[in-house]
């Protein structure tokens, strides 16, 4: 090994012994000070120099010092970019893998030549799932992969039932969400259903309407046209 490889091997080691010994640090204290904090699952640096991030229950982010002393919860922007770094960090942490959609318990909707790809998880009861529809009927050339996700009570559940037994599942669906025509009574197999819930309660799906994109971007809430085609436009898989 020559000079300048022991050299470069020596300063990687003590920096990572350093950044070792600094994580150290931060969990000891806050585990310390704060005993009722969830267990930390991550800490790593931020851009912003002396500021480092913790990270708890899968998603859950906040900000400390080096020595744990001060704990933040809030956005982190860049102001020279005008960038939400946080917002940024979080879609990446709930960015769910398009190929690893049950897309078996989901119906299609096909606009166009369905080039373009997306799938929402929607409750027939949701108010702002409705808006979302109208807006989403003006979108072309467009695959939906519409999963019925029946949270919001029990009748959320019969009109889901309702609608994923129909003979015809989408029609039923934008009858409902867009005429306010009632889906007509009907049984089938509705364990799909449940499978939708247990799935979006592992992938931290808590509201309605949730969108996934093809490249695994997820967008909580109802968004107008034109925010769906320029998600559609840079989502790549």
């Amino acid at each position: 090994m020559t000079l300048f490889k022991t050299t470069l091997f020596a300063v990687l080691t003590a920096l990572s012994l350093g950044a070792w010994a600094q994580e150290a640090t931060i969990r000891k204290n806050l585990a310390e000070r704060l005993p009722n904090l969830p267990k930390i699952d991550e800490i790593s640096k931020t851009p912003m120099p002396g500021l480092f991030e913790v990270r708890f229950n899968g998603t859950d982010l906040f900000y400390t010092d080096a020595q744990g002393n001060f704990l933040l919860q809030g956005s982190l922007i860049d102001t020279r970019s005008r960038v939400d770094l946080t917002e940024q960090r979080v879609n990446k942490l709930t960015a769910i893998a398009f190929a690893d959609l049950p897309i078996k318990d989901a119906f299609t909707i096909v606009r166009g030549n369905g080039k373009r790809k997306m799938a929402v998880f929607e409750d027939p009861n949701c108010g702002y799932c409705k808006r979302f529809e109208r807006d989403l009927v003006k979108i072309d050339n467009v695959t939906v992969h519409l999963f019925l996700y029946p949270i919001l009570g029990a009748d959320s559940a019969e009109k889901s039932r309702n609608i994923w037994c129909a003979k015809d599942k989408g029609k039923a669906w934008n009858d409902w969400m867009l005429e306010d025509i009632t889906p007509a009574e009907a049984k089938c197999d509705t364990a799909p259903l449940q499978r939708n819930v247990e799935f979006g309660r592992k992938a931290r799906i808590t509201g309605t309407p949730t969108i996934i994109f093809a490249d695994g971007s997820r967008v909580p809430g109802a968004i107008p046209a034109d925010r769906i085609e320029k998600f559609l436009t840079e989502a790549k898989p």
